[in-house]
């Protein structure tokens, strides 16, 4: 566990980020626990690092120390007649554990598969795809908890999860201010190991996502097999440049870097009628981003005169590196697509990464 420089940019997806402070890879659990005990116990900035999939961190690099997650297991905890509870070491691969659930016809996160990045981080912002959340099936996480320095469990409803969102990734912010404190990189915990409750399917599972129905050839709500699932999920997340391909630079990217919005539906009259609408409860409704950039203008491709960084060739929800970008290139870019939608539509756009030491 010896720290060594290097820089962010050689362990981020979107391949942007400045040097580290230090950098400590911890390849099993008490290694990470102590590497994190002793970060913040020297009272020294702290960015705990998965994938780095879903992060953005600025040309200056992050002044403190970076800790990689290494860690590696799968065990079964419980086995039924119907499901199984398995508990996931944090630093797994997350779409390694998919295939080894669609390999044991354990159904849950299947459709889920081709997310980049690791076990642990999916529970941070309830990562989910083609109709599922990783909220459904996830039965607790253990988490090294940074306030009091122990070990705790907590229970999915103790997480609280929303749309892309978690206790957990909601403590990365200023409670008081609602911004993000300046180098506050990581949240107050630190997931160790995620418990999934997955059901026996067989070979089958249900079918809850139009689009999937539609290229799987069934009806919305119908079964089709596991393997089939995870096969034309991962078909679909590559032709909309969603799977890491180093030759391909619209993979360069943090993956979908806007939200949803979810607004208060008298916010939303002003929206033709082709705008998609979902509802989501108490008077909110969830809209399109990807439909409200398109229609604000923007392409895909679309691209600043520098043209080191742009929207994906393959859909607008993705800021993607060229090649030669940096932090502030994507960000460039992003906030003309943000300000552009909001002039355009009133709906401000949000980021979906976690973005450390810059400002959006």
């Amino acid at each position: 566990m010896s720290p060594s420089p290097i820089t962010l940019a050689e362990l981020t997806t979107s391949r942007v980020g400045g040097p580290a402070q230090s950098l400590i890879r911890a390849e099993t659990e008490d290694q990470l626990i102590q590497a994190v005990t002793a970060a913040d116990a020297a009272h020294q900035p702290l960015l705990v690092l998965g994938g780095g999939s879903n992060l953005l961190v600025a040309d200056r690099g992050f002044p403190g120390t970076v800790v990689q997650i290494c860690t590696r297991g799968i065990d079964t905890l419980q086995q039924h007649d119907d499901y199984t509870v398995v508990r996931v070491a944090a630093g797994e691969t997350w779409d390694d554990f998919v295939a080894y659930t669609v390999e044991q016809g354990l159904s849950g996160v299947e459709t889920l598969s081709g997310i980049p990045g690791l076990v642990g981080a999916t529970p941070v912002q309830n990562v989910g795809a083609y109709g599922a959340d990783i909220s459904e099936s996830l039965q607790r996480i253990r988490a090294l908890d940074r306030e009091t320095h122990r070990v705790v469990e907590l229970a999915a409803d103790e997480l609280d999860f929303g749309y892309r969102d978690s206790v957990i990734k909601r403590s990365l912010h200023d409670a008081l201010a609602g911004t993000r404190v300046e180098h506050d990189a990581s949240p107050r915990w630190i997931v160790l190991s995620v418990d999934f409750h997955l059901k026996h399917a067989g070979e089958n599972a249900a079918v809850r996502y139009g689009q999937l129905a539609k290229a799987l050839d069934v009806e919305l709500g119908s079964h089709a097999g596991l393997h089939r699932i995870r096969e034309e999920v991962i078909r679909l997340r590559t032709g909309k440049g969603m799977v890491l391909d180093p030759a391909d630079h619209d993979t360069w990217s943090t993956g979908s870097f806007f939200t949803n919005p979810i607004v208060p539906v008298e916010r939303t009259t002003h929206l033709p009628e082709a705008a998609p609408r979902f509802g989501a409860g108490d008077g909110m409704v969830k809209l399109s981003a990807a439909w409200l950039i398109d229609h604000a203008g923007f392409h895909k491709g679309f691209h600043l005169d520098h043209g080191r960084a742009s929207l994906s060739t393959k859909h607008t929800l993705a800021l993607t590196n060229r090649g030669e970008a940096s932090t502030e290139d994507l960000l460039e870019v992003a906030r003309t697509v943000r300000d552009g939608v909001l002039d355009h539509w009133g709906i401000e756009l949000r980021p979906e990464p976690v973005l450390v030491g810059v400002t959006f």
